[in-house]
């Protein structure tokens, strides 16, 4: 079973891939999609067609993706939102079932602490996954640490 994770953002989308290899987890891939932020509609579509090109090479069969928090500028909470319905569009068409977290849920996920700092993610996302290097940049790792929940949430059902 392969999970991907996505990290929605406006200008950097966070995407991982991990895999079910018998009792363990194993990295695929990992990185971001950029995209200049002027929040166009070419924008959505540079995204769209990025993430279905990697849906396309990787084949995951479920995918977590981060809920949008409250977000004290609309403006951003507005931008986040429409990519973030432009990646759960681009999921559907795929066929892939969604599993939605908050940063509170992933936190919790990863560390056992739904307040862990950001670094505290990043490392135990590194050691789950035995990854030597430090994952770069931030997005890639939250990304990594979604597709990690989801595949606990799907091993529940």
């Amino acid at each position: 079973m392969r999970y991907l994770g996505i990290d929605p953002g406006t200008t950097i989308i966070g995407y991982g891939i991990v895999e079910d290899v018998g009792s363990s987890l194993r990295p695929l891939t990992w990185g971001v999609f950029r995209n200049p932020g002027t929040d166009s509609v070419a924008d959505k579509q540079a995204t769209a067609i990025a993430l279905a090109d990697l849906i396309t090479s990787y084949k995951p069969q479920s995918a977590g993706v981060e809920r949008l928090f409250f977000m004290n500028n609309a403006k951003t909470a507005m931008a986040v939102a429409e990519m973030r319905g432009v990646i759960m569009l681009t999921l559907a068409q795929h066929g892939i079932p969604v599993v939605e977290f908050t940063p509170q849920q992933v936190k919790r996920g990863v560390c056992g602490n739904g307040q862990a700092k950001k670094p505290q993610v990043q490392d135990m996302v590194r050691m789950l996954l035995h990854i030597k290097e430090k994952i770069s940049p931030d997005d890639a790792a939250d990304a990594l640490a979604l597709a990690l929940c989801c595949s606990t949430a799907r091993q529940k059902y």
